[in-house]
């Protein structure tokens, strides 16, 4: 059986405070004959998604609308996947889907092998869903908060992993104060113990970082990081373009519903054409300079001047050149690399155009 195995766990290891903890299986029932039989259809990659497709219904006067059009990619196995996209690109509406909150219109999804429509308990019991929302009941504390999940999961009270979760997200001293209490990281990371309290080997991070600040953000991180080094696959969207880019392995970007792009990161950044280059002359500047080799030239300040140039036509030894010719003598020059915003805004642009 491919992944974590579901052995059923020593009641004492419950205690273990390493983040381990957090990739600890237990046991389900016994598969039904079918299941078993589509458990030896060893996935390919933890999430794979065909012509998946989501129309939502006409309301008012306004036309049905088309969220999703026929989106089509694998989430590999072991690592961490990012989905971008503008707002009400369709990344909700996918996440959703994966949840069993939203009804797909057609199309096929498999989570570690198993059919949403035709496997849908084996599918929800391989993945967990951290929502930009916080939401859990602010009454309750924290160890309610994850016995109460394990139970909606059908763990059994000698199987759950309440204690070792809450230490493996630095929460155990917070276990009994109500979770109204909680500071705003804190809640987060006990978002992230409730999506692990069935051991599933996908976790689902939506805009976990929205609206933090820089310090959660790398709290956060660093525990993502830590989970998927145990073996969890992580699915993760963000606005914070420079997060996705140093932490995902492959990035796919959805636009208007359409898969536009899924690469890995690496292959995406290379897709950047321009390159920004930043010269310091030797007085001031009349103006910027006009050259066809120029996508855009800016004065930054008096004697600064930034020039952006399709790197595919010109070498900054040109732009240089050009500048020269202008009556400037140079005194300084940086460059600056493309980065994946670079190749965000220039992939989603083109699909506004």
């Amino acid at each position: 059986m491919k992944g974590p195995a579901r052995n059923v766990v020593n009641t004492a290891l419950t205690k273990a405070s390493n983040h381990a903890a957090l990739r600890r299986p237990f046991t389900p029932d016994p598969p039904s004959p079918k299941d078993a039989a589509m458990a030896e259809d060893t996935p390919s990659a933890a999430i794979e998604i065909r012509d998946l497709v989501k129309e939502y219904s006409a309301q008012g006067d306004a036309p049905p609308k088309l969220a999703l059009k026929g989106v089509s990619f694998d989430v590999p196995e072991g690592g961490i996947f990012g989905l971008l996209g503008p707002n009400g690109a369709g990344k909700s509406t996918l996440i959703n889907i994966m949840a069993g909150l939203v009804m797909k219109t057609s199309g096929t999804v498999r989570i570690w092998g198993h059919d949403i429509d035709r496997d849908h308990r084996n599918a929800k019991l391989n993945i967990g869903i951290v929502p930009q929302e916080i939401v859990f009941d602010p009454f309750f504390t924290p160890f309610e908060v994850l016995e109460n999940q394990s139970g909606m999961y059908g763990v059994t009270k000698a199987l759950r992993r309440s204690e070792a979760l809450l230490r493996a997200v630095h929460l155990w001293d917070k276990r009994d104060a109500y979770s109204r209490s909680l500071s705003g990281g804190m809640k987060r990371r006990l978002l992230i113990a409730k999506a692990m309290v069935h051991s599933p080997p996908v976790l689902v991070l939506d805009e976990p970082t929205a609206g933090v600040d820089v310090e959660l953000r790398r709290q956060l991180w660093e525990l993502v990081s830590e989970l998927n080094a145990e073996g969890v696959t992580v699915v993760l969207t963000t606005h914070y373009l420079e997060e996705a880019e140093q932490l995902c392995d492959r990035i796919a970007i959805i636009n208007h519903g359409e898969l536009i792009a899924n690469q890995t990161t690496k292959e995406m950044v290379g897709m950047a054409r321009e390159k920004i280059v930043r010269i310091t002359v030797d007085k001031d500047l009349a103006g910027p300079p006009m050259e066809k080799a120029f996508v855009k030239a800016e004065v930054m300040d008096p004697r600064t001047l930034e020039i952006t140039y399709d790197r595919d036509a010109s070498s900054a030894g040109q732009v240089l050149a050009l500048v020269q010719q202008h009556g400037y003598a140079i005194e300084d020059v940086t460059t600056r690399e493309a980065d994946l915003e670079d190749v965000f805004v220039q992939l989603t642009s083109q699909g506004r155009a």
